[in-house]
């Protein structure tokens, strides 16, 4: 007799990974106030959001694209924003809270 039961679809988080890193990288940024600390912070983080950016666009989640567009905007290094203060160290705790949740929401299923 044989089992006709099947296996569920696997699932992969591709978006964790960096979402985990920009999201470090977000929460040690106020140790990096200014200088070339805050000028890589920058650079690490505008590059992870492009690459979750890209992940969502493949799972084809596009809210989540919109959202990391424009943080790879808002934290590029090229033509930066000078934004300091309060207001920027708490975008950058919800910058990191975005990445986590991007991390464990994006998800595609995996090819057998």
């Amino acid at each position: 007799m044989s089992s006709s039961r099947q296996n569920p679809p696997l699932i992969q988080r591709n978006a964790l990974a960096p979402g985990l890193l920009a999201a470090i990288a977000l929460f040690l940024s106020p140790l990096f106030a200014d200088g070339l600390g805050a000028t890589i912070i920058r650079f690490v983080v505008a590059i992870l959001a492009l690459i979750v950016a890209w992940f969502a666009a493949q799972a084809k989640q596009w809210w989540w694209t919109v959202v990391f567009v424009a943080v790879a905007v808002v934290w590029n290094p090229v033509y930066p924003f000078e934004f300091s203060g309060g207001w920027w160290i708490a975008a950058q705790i919800v910058g990191a809270v975005l990445f986590l949740l991007a991390g464990a929401l994006i998800k595609t299923e995996r090819p057998q």
